[in-house]
């Protein structure tokens, strides 16, 4: 008989299970599109929808789609938020890994076409600094909104609600001011961690990474949202930042080795330079601008490296994320459905 594994609203295993339960279970609606099922013996989680042995019951199942958005007004926030915090503060870094992964797999074409739609965008918001026009800062301001809309698409998936990049940016109407503010706000403050060397920075890098999907999904005002995201990281610090690194690790491990070589360019071509016996360090700022200028053709294949990398793995990465996202933020799952 032919068997099945399930992963449950609550994130555990179960199983193995035949055909029979599956199919009853999608039907009662306990399954949805992208929960993670496994034909046992091939040792392969993925979506319920990538079974055609079950798209019968996938067609036909009667189920209220959780809600994609839930206002949170700031008469109802102290209670909103004490809800949140009631929940345990646990984040399983397997299961975000497992289901991100098996989420991206199941929607890569649509997830890579919107890391490329936003990458875009934010390229072209860079076009106004380079020619020295007016809005240098166009690109900066409009962080908020790429990365809340790209968040959306991938939730909604993750929902098995309709997604499609030509929706995108539909419905962001009125929150592409909070979104704007809490793209500014955010990498702002960080980057003042950074220029002073503060390890604090640190700390907030991980702890707002959810105030653009608060305030695209929950529709709440960006303070609010970062204060929100704060609070709740902060209690599982660490496992969130390791669940980061693992999720833009390919990212990572390939700028660390693309900058050794930038390194290894930079360091050989100022050793060929004449000395001048000039050692201070406007000297060699100098120089070191000279070498990148004589070697930009070099340098430039590194940089659409570094590029190229980030955006194959963004849709690994958000996908990891929201999940998180919905473990810590969503409805609560029901035990065992």
């Amino acid at each position: 008989m032919v068997m099945y594994k399930i992963i449950g609203g609550d994130h555990r295993e179960y199983g193995p299970v035949p055909a029979e339960d599956v199919a009853r279970w999608i039907a009662e609606g306990r399954l949805g599109p992208q929960s993670l099922i496994q034909l046992e013996g091939t040792g392969e989680w993925k979506p319920v929808l990538q079974y055609p042995e079950f798209a019968e019951e996938l067609a036909g199942q009667r189920r209220e789609p959780p809600p994609a958005a839930v206002p949170v007004t700031p008469g109802d926030f102290q209670g909103w938020i004490a809800d949140i915090l009631a929940r345990p503060a646990q984040l399983d870094i397997g299961s975000c890994l497992r289901r991100g992964g098996a989420l991206m797999g199941a929607n890569l074409g649509l997830f890579l076409g919107g890391a490329v739609v936003v990458s875009i965008l934010g390229f072209l918001a860079l076009i106004p600094s380079v020619l020295g026009l007016p809005f240098q800062a166009l690109s900066f301001v409009l962080e908020g909104v790429l990365r809340g809309a790209f968040f959306l698409l991938i939730l909604n998936r993750l929902r098995g609600q309709p997604a499609s990049l030509s929706g995108m940016f539909q419905g962001l109407g009125d929150r592409v001011v909070q979104l704007i503010l809490a793209g500014v706000v955010s990498c702002f403050l960080t980057y003042l961690g950074v220029c002073a060397f503060c390890v604090g920075f640190l700390y907030l890098l991980v702890a707002w990474v959810f105030c653009v999907p608060l305030v695209a999904d929950k529709k709440i005002e960006f303070w609010t949202a970062m204060e929100v995201s704060r609070r709740v990281v902060t209690r599982i610090w660490f496992p969130m930042a390791v669940l980061l690194l693992l999720a833009f690790l390919p990212f990572l491990v390939t700028n660390v080795a693309l900058s050794v070589v930038s390194s290894q360019i930079l360091s050989s071509q100022m050793k060929a330079m004449p000395q001048a016996g000039q050692t201070d360090l406007a000297s060699m700022l100098q120089g070191l601008m000279q070498v990148m200028s004589q070697n930009e053709a070099r340098f430039r294949p590194i940089a659409l490296g570094t590029q190229a990398a980030l955006l194959l793995n963004l849709p690994f990465a958000f996908s990891v994320l929201m999940c998180a996202y919905e473990d810590l933020f969503g409805p609560r799952p029901t035990p065992g459905a």
